[in-house]
């Protein structure tokens, strides 16, 4: 059997991106994040020893570990189409912590994973000029732009990728899916295979009453599974909104008495508003708020033109976001409910994740 490589993990959130990379063989050894709640779902799923909560600078305070590859989402928000776009944002600079934790962990293999954008920022120049001249110097960089959909996630999820090598040139790894059949790869995978068994309607609209500790800290958790599908409470001007989008729709589709004002006052952007998903492709983006359908196109994909009985007129619940993110069954989450939307929302999809894993551990045999 071939041996389990050491990981380190920082800015980990919930752990998507060491659920993808622990089954392919790699032992975490040292992780870092901030958020309390994201913490402690890491620890539900992998252990509370070798996670530190808390800031990356007291983390580096103390010794970290040697590991055969690094992986992280250094904090994205500067960057983000969503955020201020601020070379100087504090939450830009935190990738250069991650390169400290590279230099003493002197991992074979790296990876960053950030939102697209971030390959044209003055950060990202600055990071290629560490391996002209400067902390990187050792390493050889490979980056690029993945579609999580093109690796065999329900969603299309743009990312920039970065990876790093001091064994050598590793390429980024080659598409597995594609959205029309291609010799040698599968087609994309869709929203009702991933959660096209789930209940229609759920049966409540509350997470259980139930507690955990980690970190001396007593936090709403752990939930499993089916805990996290439960759905909202919408008024009836929502629920008449919703029925009136079929799949792939979204604001355009509803008749001007339905219209609030801002809508009604720009006629252009924001295509995907109240969007209803489509059962056979994948989803758009999953991102932190996606329970409130005037962020992005997150109704349940069921509507029937001719029958409206047949029309499933709510959000998609958190199990749905996690299933089209690629968590598995078996994961636990901690938090509140819009702590766990963030997490989910801000994890890496697990397939992809696990694609680079794979890819990864055939360099390094």
């Amino acid at each position: 059997m071939a041996r389990s490589l050491k990981l380190i993990d920082l800015f980990a959130g919930c752990g998507g991106m060491t659920a993808g990379f622990k089954p392919q063989g790699f032992d975490p050894v040292f992780s870092v994040e901030l958020n309390l709640h994201a913490a402690a779902t890491y620890a539900a799923n992998f252990g509370e020893d070798h996670i530190f909560w808390g800031d990356i600078d007291e983390a580096l305070k103390g010794e970290v570990p040697e590991a055969d590859v690094v992986i992280g989402g250094p904090p994205c928000q500067g960057f983000s189409n969503l955020g201020s776009k601020d070379v100087n944002d504090p939450r830009n600079k935190l990738w250069k912590r991650y390169l400290e934790v590279v230099e003493r962990a002197n991992p074979r293999v790296f990876v960053i994973e950030n939102v697209q954008r971030f390959r044209r920022s003055a950060e990202f120049q600055l990071l290629l000029d560490e391996a002209e001249q400067g902390m990187l110097s050792r390493y050889e960089l490979t980056h690029g732009v993945l579609l999580a959909a093109d690796y065999g996630v329900a969603q299309r999820r743009p990312r920039t990728i970065v990876i790093g090598s001091r064994i050598g040139r590793i390429d980024l790894p080659r598409p597995t899916h594609s959205k029309t059949p291609t010799l040698g790869r599968e087609p994309w995978a869709t929203v009702r295979d991933r959660i096209g068994a789930l209940p229609e309607r759920p049966s409540t609209n509350s997470l259980p009453d139930a507690r955990t500790s980690f970190f001396g800290q007593v936090i709403p958790g752990q939930f499993k599974w089916l805990d996290l599908h439960f759905g909202r409470s919408p008024r009836e001007l929502s629920l008449q909104r919703y029925d009136c989008i079929p799949p792939g729709g979204g604001r355009f589709d509803l008749p001007d008495e339905l219209l609030s004002d801002c809508w009604r006052n720009k006629p252009t952007g924001t295509t995907d508003v109240m969007g209803r998903m489509r059962w056979d492709a994948p989803s758009l983006t999953i991102r932190t708020e996606f329970f409130k359908p005037e962020k992005g196109q997150y109704l349940h994909p069921q509507w029937d033109a001719r029958d409206p009985r047949r029309r499933v007129n709510r959000v998609i619940t958190h199990l749905e976001a996690a299933q089209l993110q690629d968590f598995p069954e078996s994961y636990v989450w901690c938090g509140s409910k819009t702590e766990i939307a963030r997490q989910i929302g801000n994890a890496v999809p697990v397939g992809l994740a696990a694609a680079l894993a794979r890819h990864i551990r055939a360099a390094l045999a």
